[in-house]
């Protein structure tokens, strides 16, 4: 018999070990999505980058994405089960929404992650709820901190990086971005530059060559203007084209 029998019917049961199964899980169902994403942080914008799989044919492309814009300049990617994600969403737009309406302006993107880190860790502790199987990585730009970049866990930890991943080639990606910005606290040059990074560390660590339809991509920052949106296909075929003639 398993040492996790019975350890692992009730979320708030410790193990002999101090192991919440429960919450393990739910980093098990991240990764089980099969979705790898990368956020990066430039001198002057912050870059989300996911895979885009569309699991059937019959499905309408523009309705599957794991990138969201949470307020006018917050942005988000979220890896994990996408019913989880867009649960996620909604609550963090509440929250930016209310944030703003209460205090008269935007919710800053660390004030936001530490209100989702908490609402997360919630759900850790009562016997009702489940922790989400969901990461979420927001990023913006602020007028006085400049580019950020969050990611919150299930567990209820977030913490601020320089370029970070998520999904099953996490480590990858992580070990090719540290090569990257071992000298520097953030990728040096225009957006495009840091797209055209996040573009080549997704390849690179998955092995494979993207068209446009293959990635979505939300940047924080473009052009000195720090409202979040996404790229269209069409703008991702550009840096993807940049890439190819480089090479």
């Amino acid at each position: 018999m398993s040492n996790s029998a019975g350890f692992d019917r009730h979320i708030t049961i410790f193990s002999p070990e101090g192991r919440l199964y429960q919450v393990e899980y739910a980093f098990k169902a991240i990764t089980a999505a099969n979705i790898t994403s990368i956020g990066l942080r430039g001198k002057d914008c912050a870059v989300v980058i996911s895979q885009k799989k569309v699991p059937d044919k019959l499905l309408d492309a523009d309705t599957v994405s794991y990138i969201f814009p949470i307020s006018r300049s917050v942005g988000a990617v979220l890896t994990g089960q996408i019913a989880d994600a867009r649960a996620s969403v909604t609550r963090a737009r509440s929250e930016a929404a209310e944030f703003a309406y209460k205090y008269g302006y935007e919710m800053p993107c660390d004030v936001l992650a530490k209100r989702l880190a908490n609402i997360n860790q919630v759900y850790t502790q009562r016997a009702y709820m489940r922790p989400l199987g969901v990461a979420i990585t927001l990023v913006s730009v602020d007028d006085e901190q400049g580019p950020m970049l969050y990611k919150c866990d299930p567990a209820g930890y977030f913490v601020s990086y320089k370029a970070t991943s998520t999904g099953p080639k996490q480590q990858e990606a992580m070990n090719y971005l540290e090569k990257k910005l071992k000298k520097t606290d953030a990728v040096e040059g225009s957006w495009e530059t840091v797209v055209e990074l996040a573009i080549t560390a997704l390849s690179s660590v998955l092995s494979v060559d993207f068209r446009k339809n293959d990635i979505e991509i939300g940047v924080a920052g473009i052009a000195g203007d720090s409202r979040f949106r996404k790229l269209t296909p069409d703008e991702i075929d550009e840096r993807l084209v940049a890439i190819a003639e480089r090479d």
